[in-house]
């Protein structure tokens, strides 16, 4: 180990030979090799370099001149264009560490937005193969079974009947969906279905425990059953009462096939909204709907939040780097959940001031240290464990928005911090 970080940095290394291999804990897994390509580290005169930022540790063996900086004044002197150098490197040093930690911050994004998204998708997708699969199995079962019970029927008249009934049954059923007879709490689902197993069972219905999940799913009552027993005879009512929950299982699970393909389509969408992919990056942008797919890729850390949209009409579109803009959002909207544990109220306001679109971003979480808020868009600060996050957040949040010409501002106290983002109609475009 040649330096700790943490440790305070009093000296200039130019490597003579060999490598060192420097390592930042708080940036994960990031190392940077310095070799003869990139001979001189350490602290440089007119820098403002306090501690070492890494660990770093020689690969093989090393010569390394060592120069405190008590001597820098005189080494300037008596090298004329080690001034100009050691500026360049100074330049040459932050972009290359702003760089780097940039794409580190996009990683993090990244893997955060990834493990969002499968998580998404995860449960349609299942939902979609289960219902696929057993639907296939269904189907031919319910060929056979119709087979038997049109065998079963004494006459034309009685079939005829059958038919009438089921019609009265699916328009009973289309009537009822989403009015009263919906069950309010899982435990009166359970009530209304231990009701039907115990009229299958009285009225002899071989397996009545796989018939009666069925004809609750779609909270049949129970004097439609018994229309069906003066409808037909006691031979044909268990195939009867079978082959119509059979129908009834068919059509949920191609439901449920409809419903998680739409879902999944609206979360591809969402996606392409989030990332303007195959756009133009600067266009008129439509703030609500930025605000909307920027929640989507959120939706499985929001379920126990009570999110607030209150987005003004008269609100025009802006022209803005659409992709750019969602980077803010998701940020504030990544904060707040921190903040509330991802249990709280998620409030997000937009409104037209004169010629600025203001947006607000305000959670009742438990508020930011008053003593560390004037800190909070310091690059590379951050109140979160190390190696969960660089503190490149509100940094990046600040300079997006100043690209667009516009501010951030935050007010917070306990269970109350809003922060507000400020960009103007119209502006000059410089790009």
């Amino acid at each position: 180990m040649i330096f700790h970080e943490g440790d305070p940095a009093f000296h200039l290394n130019i490597i003579l030979r060999g490598e060192v291999q420097v390592h930042r804990r708080k940036s994960g897994p990031i190392a940077l090799f310095i070799g003869r390509t990139s001979p001189v580290t350490g602290k440089l005169p007119y820098s403002r370099m306090k501690t070492w930022g890494a660990d770093g540790c020689s690969v093989g063996p090393v010569w390394v001149l060592d120069i405190h900086q008590d001597l820098f004044a005189a080494m300037l002197l008596a090298i004329t264009s080690m001034g100009q150098r050691c500026v360049a490197l100074l330049l040459d040093r932050v972009r290359d560490f702003t760089r780097m930690d940039e794409q580190a911050e996009k990683l993090v994004s990244l893997g955060k937005l990834a493990a969002n998204l499968s998580h998404e998708l995860n449960n349609p997708a299942s939902a979609a193969q289960r219902s696929a699969v057993s639907l296939a199995t269904e189907l031919r079962d319910s060929d056979e079974a119709k087979y038997r019970l049109g065998r079963l029927f004494r006459s034309d008249e009685e079939m005829g009947q059958y038919h009438a009934w089921v019609k009265a049954a699916r328009a009973h059923l289309a009537a009822s969906v989403g009015v009263s007879l919906i069950p309010q709490s899982p435990l009166e689902a359970s009530d209304h279905e231990a009701q039907l197993l115990r009229w299958l069972e009285v009225h002899n219905i071989p397996a009545p425990w796989t018939i009666a999940p069925a004809l609750a799913e779609s909270w049949l009552p129970l004097n439609l059953l018994e229309q069906l027993t003066e409808t037909v005879s006691p031979e044909v009512l268990p195939a009867a009462v079978a082959t119509f929950a059979s129908s009834l299982r068919i059509e949920r699970m191609a439901a449920t096939v409809v419903d998680s393909s739409e879902r999944i389509f609206d979360l591809i969408s969402a996606i392409r909204g989030y990332s303007y992919m195959d756009q133009a990056p600067i266009q008129d942008i439509d703030l609500p709907a930025s605000i909307e797919n920027t929640l989507a890729m959120f939706r499985s850390r929001t379920e126990h939040v009570e999110i607030r949209l209150e987005f003004d009409p008269a609100l025009p579109p802006i022209s803005a780097y659409g992709s750019e803009l969602n980077q803010v959002w998701a940020a504030l909207i990544e904060n707040a959940l921190d903040a509330m544990h991802e249990h709280g109220t998620l409030r997000i306001v937009t409104r037209l001031t004169g010629q600025i679109a203001v947006v607000e971003v305000r959670d009742d979480g438990q508020g930011i240290d008053p003593s560390i808020q004037s800190r909070i868009f310091e690059p590379f600060f951050t109140t979160k464990p190390i190696g969960t996050a660089l503190g490149l957040g509100l940094d990046t949040v600040q300079r997006i928005v100043s690209k667009h010409s516009g501010s951030v501002a935050v007010e917070s106290k306990p269970r109350s911090t809003c922060f507000q983002v400020s960009l103007p109609l119209n502006r000059m475009r410089p790009y």
